[in-house]
């Protein structure tokens, strides 16, 4: 969440936004070996979330921001993923 934070409050400063979610990527894929499905799955919860708590705030417009956030999130992480060569577990769930 505090990836997450540091990103919105740092979108207009792209090398920060890629740093930081390079730092994230690597940390989970490395240390956590969390698969990489799982940012696409807490991301859309997240917005689920959002939408929920925010009816009134959370228009189409937002939504749609939000959305793009998503896509840049995941974009990230899974270069950095990539980067580490990450492999499946045979265990994977993906």
């Amino acid at each position: 969440m505090g990836a997450i934070n540091s990103v919105v409050e740092n979108i207009y400063d792209s090398e920060k936004v890629s740093s930081v979610l390079a730092l994230v990527g690597k940390a989970h894929a490395i240390k956590h070996k969390v698969e990489p499905v799982y940012f696409k799955i807490l991301i859309g919860v997240i917005l689920e979330v959002l939408a929920e708590e925010y009816t009134n705030e959370f228009t189409p417009e937002v939504q749609k921001a939000w959305a793009k956030m998503k896509s840049l999130i995941y974009t990230h992480v899974i270069a950095a993923y990539k980067e580490v060569g990450w492999v499946q577990y045979p265990n994977s769930t993906m």
